[in-house]
């Protein structure tokens, strides 16, 4: 058997999958771009972390099901547009298709442009949760993969501890194995809470998980 017959085997195999999967059928019949929206959603309802008024920045936001949950949950009735209280942010390398009431800014947040940027829009303010969504082009190589998905976990972190309130929550995607007792340790470092999260929309074959922290250690609470 060829391995272009193999590939074709395990496409159609994930796509039968994805077409019967019910989160993705949810999805599409509540308007939402990815069947993660779910995965931030049960996360978001069990620990209560966005609320309205708040200002919270998605990071990894393409293709923007995370941002439109936000903005949801910001919004008076739960509606998909009219009013926000609040203000979301998305930032990504890649573009995103706009999200009404949704600063999507394009670009490396480690950039000093695109750092200037985002101040900008927060006028001085604090950020009330990070959302990050970020995973890696993966090689296949457990090694490199596990040093990839670590770096954009303590970019994540670091990132929180520079624009996070105090009592700020920071809720990052992280997959077990190799590296993954480090993160959580990171998390515990950095966060006074911290906590694995396994939402019932990760498909069950995934080591996908999030890890979740709440109020940064080391910050003035008063």
């Amino acid at each position: 058997m060829s391995t272009k017959t193999t590939g074709k085997k395990v496409n159609k195999a994930w796509l039968h999958d994805h077409i019967n999967d019910p989160w993705v059928k949810l999805a599409t019949r509540e308007g939402y771009r990815a069947r993660a929206a779910y995965k931030l959603k049960e996360i978001d309802e069990t620990l209560g972390l966005i609320k309205p008024g708040h200002v919270v920045v998605d990071l990894g936001s393409t293709p923007g099901a995370w941002s439109q949950y936000a903005r949801r949950r910001l919004s008076p009735g739960g509606a998909a547009a009219g009013t926000l209280h609040g203000t979301i942010i998305a930032l990504d390398l890649l573009p995103m298709e706009p999200i009404e009431g949704v600063t999507f800014l394009q670009g490396d947040f480690r950039e000093d442009e695109v750092l200037a940027r985002l101040e900008e829009v927060l006028a001085g303010r604090k950020v009330d949760v990070v959302v990050s969504d970020m995973a890696p082009n993966l090689s296949g190589i457990a090694s490199a993969d596990a040093a990839r998905i670590s770096h954009l976990v303590e970019l994540a972190i670091d990132f929180a501890r520079q624009h996070l309130k105090p009592e700020g929550a920071l809720v990052a995607k992280v997959f077990h194995g190799a590296g993954y007792a480090e993160l959580t340790q990171l998390f515990k470092e950095n966060f006074r809470v911290a906590k694995p999260f396994k939402p019932k929309a990760s498909r069950d074959k995934s080591s996908e998980t999030f890890l979740v922290g709440v109020g940064l250690r080391g910050a003035d609470t008063h």
